[in-house]
């Protein structure tokens, strides 16, 4: 067990930023479109943590249109560039997992 720790470790982010569940954070991911490369920012709420170690990742909700999106990001991976809190939340959350708010809509929906 110790050498799968060790091995991930080299894949590992040095700094890993500050943020928690609820917090809204604005997201810039790498995105690929044949040769060129470009970094496409994803502004929302955070409604998880999941995974350990270089597995961890966190889930981001936002609402596009008046429909609620959901991406899954990997907090190790190459491709996040950078993760920015923009506020934290209105009130501190009673729960790890939001997945209530999914049923919410307008000002509800936010934390």
């Amino acid at each position: 067990m110790d050498i799968i720790h060790e091995v991930e470790k080299k894949h590992m982010k040095a700094e890993t930023p500050a943020f928690k569940v609820g917090d809204i954070v604005r997201v810039e991911y790498l995105i690929r479109e044949g040769k060129d490369e470009r970094v496409q920012p994803f502004i929302g709420q955070v409604i998880r943590f999941g995974g350990t170690g270089l597995r961890k990742s966190f889930t981001v909700r936002r609402i596009v249109q008046g429909e609620g999106v959901e991406r899954t990001f990997p907090l190790h991976s190459p491709k996040v560039v950078n993760v920015k809190v923009q506020r934290g939340p209105n009130r501190k959350p009673r729960r790890a997992r939001l997945y209530f708010l999914r049923g919410r809509q307008g000002k509800s929906a936010f934390l």
